[in-house]
């Protein structure tokens, strides 16, 4: 009797999490994106024309740097990782050091070139 009731109370808190949802955004104008396809105003073609060389070199090396952080992210959970599996042993525990050193150094470096890049870029050549 007891497994049946939870069964039912089961089923019903389900469809409840199904269901309910559906029923409140039926009728969304707010969500309907639909009818932005076509009207020349969305898009990702929009500004296409509107877009220069030194824009997309922009983001180039914008995301080339991200990618640099990335790796610098990397790095540090691959050294944590061997320092903290080194149990004591000194040789593993200062490849870990030597690893989080050069990737600190890297880091400053990526930073500074993304901040040299950000003053070159938005003083120099959107102007």
């Amino acid at each position: 009797m007891i497994n049946k009731k939870i069964k039912y109370i089961l089923i019903s808190c389900l469809l409840a999490v199904i269901i309910f949802p559906a029923m409140t955004l039926a009728d969304n104008a707010a969500l309907d994106k639909l009818g932005e396809v076509g009207s020349g105003e969305a898009g990702p073609y929009v500004k296409a024309d509107a877009t220069t060389i030194s824009e997309i070199i922009g983001t180039a090396v914008s995301a080339f740097l991200a990618l640099l952080g990335v790796i610098f992210l990397v790095l540090m959970l691959y050294a944590g990782y061997h320092w903290m599996t080194a149990r004591g042993e000194e040789e593993k525990v200062e490849k870990a050091k030597d690893t989080i050193t050069r990737a600190i150094i890297g880091l400053i470096i990526v930073v500074g070139a993304y901040a040299i890049w950000s003053f070159i870029f938005s003083n120099l050549i959107m102007k």
